[in-house]
């Protein structure tokens, strides 16, 4: 173990090395967020001692260090005294979790592998796999041997390997929900990111985080509900994959005697992958919510395709027989005053998105609108960062260009408060959009991060639309996340396509466009 220091212009910078110290991505993250939670502590990290990371402490001023891989190093930045209670903390976050994991009721002794995990919890049938993506694909296949369905929390896992282990979850009758699979909820147990919902009806199968966050949100706020949530990994619906497990999760949901309707949620899949998933008769309706989807697809009579969440979840709760609430209420007079106080100048709108199916969504949305919207995520080719003088922008904060060396947006909104610094002195600036994610694994208190620098943006003459997702059963609290955005001067939508709409509004100064109504698009050619 070894610590090393700097100090600054009274900022502090210090650092703890931990010898063949190696833990998964889920425990780096909870260790930086306890460093900063810290009062004092400016910025902190944990992570492991890969070349990349080792750069990256060099970037925020770091010296040198020689390190193994295996090392884990703790790293913050901040009041001298904070700094040094951040590291002792972070350090116990990491260390006295595991000594209250052991591998029995009385022991102490930490469970160092899958073998001894099984044997430690003979009841468990599913293994949550979180380790760097070369080790990835052998430990989900070691636990499928051992009968356990596997969430692949893990990226960075090749394609090839992943079709391996689908194939093969497939001969076994397991799931394989991943690579980078962050969301699922299975007979009611939230996994990696989830919101805490009542149990009901509605089956999930998404091939995106964010969206089956939205999805289950919704549901659970219109007074429905979730039986289960069976995350993908974003590739399973493409051509190399062929849907294998979307297949397998439709067939389990169908089968399923608390499931009366499957909602199946991602971005645009293989329209010939869509059709072979989505034609075969079910027992049960089926909709489709394949965001920003084109191109018609031919399905079975009872399933519905349609291009946004909201419309979704609207249309799953028409196949239950109940109708959805009112999701505009008074939008259109708020955002009419909006309108009425922005200089013509301002006609720019810069989304900055924790959630990357939220992003994508409202590039799709908005667009339609607004015209062509530069991203890091773009919908066209022609629309790739760097964005020309002028141009619409949106970024999903939670890709790795974004992350590296650093935590998930959803995790520490100090990630992307710089980003919104920007939009304060920019008089091109009509509308920032963000999202706000709350739920398990996400920040204790995102909104109250964000609304000082949203506050700043409206006082310099631009509008902020927020939307808030979760449900009020989350940690962080709905509502209370809702009315402090709205006390800054947030313009604070019911759902993340009323929130496109409303800053598309802003842009052509017609509030009417939030009266847009979502009705399914994309009708379907049916069999």
């Amino acid at each position: 173990m070894t610590v090393d220091g700097a100090d600054t212009d009274a900022v502090t910078l210090d650092r703890l090395v931990l010898a063949d110290s190696y833990k998964d991505s889920v425990r780096l993250l909870e260790a930086t967020r306890a460093m900063l939670d810290v009062d004092g502590v400016s910025w902190a990290t944990a992570v492991m001692a890969t070349p990349a990371n080792v750069a990256v402490l060099g970037d925020e001023g770091f010296e040198p260090i020689e390190a193994k891989a295996n090392d884990l190093v703790l790293a913050a930045r901040g009041e001298g005294p904070a700094v040094a209670a951040a590291l002792e903390r972070g350090k116990d976050s990491l260390f006295t979790a595991v000594a209250d994991t052991g591998s029995g009721p009385d022991s102490a002794e930490p469970v160092t592998d899958l073998r001894q995990a099984v044997a430690a919890a003979p009841g468990a049938n599913l293994a949550i796999v979180s380790v760097p993506g070369p080790y990835a694909a052998l430990e989900a296949h070691k636990a499928m041997t051992a009968g356990l369905d596997v969430l692949l929390f893990s990226d960075n896992v090749s394609l090839d390997a992943e079709i391996e282990l689908k194939r093969r979850a497939r001969s076994l009758g397991r799931l394989v929900m991943g690579p980078g699979a962050g969301t699922a909820m299975l007979g009611g147990a939230g996994l990696a990111f989830a919101n805490r919902v009542s149990r009901g009806p509605v089956g999930i199968v998404a091939a995106a985080g964010t969206g089956a966050q939205e999805a289950m949100s919704l549901l659970d706020r219109w007074g429905i509900g979730v039986s289960h949530v069976i995350g993908l990994g974003g590739r399973d619906l493409s051509e190399a994959v062929g849907g294998l497990m979307a297949t397998s999760a439709i067939e389990a949901l169908d089968a399923d005697d608390g499931t009366e309707a499957i909602l199946v949620v991602s971005k645009p899949p293989t329209p010939a992958v869509a059709e072979a998933l989505l034609g075969p008769p079910r027992s049960k309706p089926i909709v489709a919510s394949m965001i920003g989807l084109r191109e018609p697809v031919v399905v079975d009579r009872g399933v519905v395709v349609c291009n946004t969440l909201e419309q979704g979840v609207v249309e799953t709760m028409g196949r239950l027989g109940s109708e959805p609430p009112d999701t505009i209420g008074d939008l259109d007079g708020r955002l009419a005053t909006v309108v009425a106080s922005l200089f013509p100048t301002r006609r720019r709108l810069v989304g900055l998105f924790s959630g990357g199916t939220l992003c994508y969504e409202a590039m799709t949305i908005a667009s339609r609108h607004v015209g062509p919207i530069h991203s890091n995520t773009p919908l066209e080719a022609g629309w790739a960062l760097p964005e020309p003088d002028g141009a619409h922008v949106c970024l999903d904060l939670g890709e790795e260009e974004y992350t590296e060396g650093r935590p998930h947006p959803m995790i520490d909104p100090e990630a992307r408060i710089s980003f919104l610094r920007a939009q304060v002195t920019d008089p091109t600036v009509a509308v920032v959009i963000i999202d706000v994610v709350i739920g398990d694994g996400a920040h204790p208190d995102p909104a109250g991060l964000l609304a000082p620098v949203a506050a700043d943006i409206v006082k310099s003459g631009a509008a902020v639309v927020a939307y808030v997702l979760g449900t009020e059963r989350d940690p962080q609290g709905f509502e209370r996340q809702r009315r402090v955005l709205t006390e800054a001067g947030c313009l604070v939508t019911e759902t993340a396509a009323r929130a496109a709409l409303a800053a598309a509004a802003v842009v052509t100064r017609d509030p009417a466009l939030v009266l847009e109504d979502l009705a399914v698009e994309l009708v379907a050619s049916t069999r």
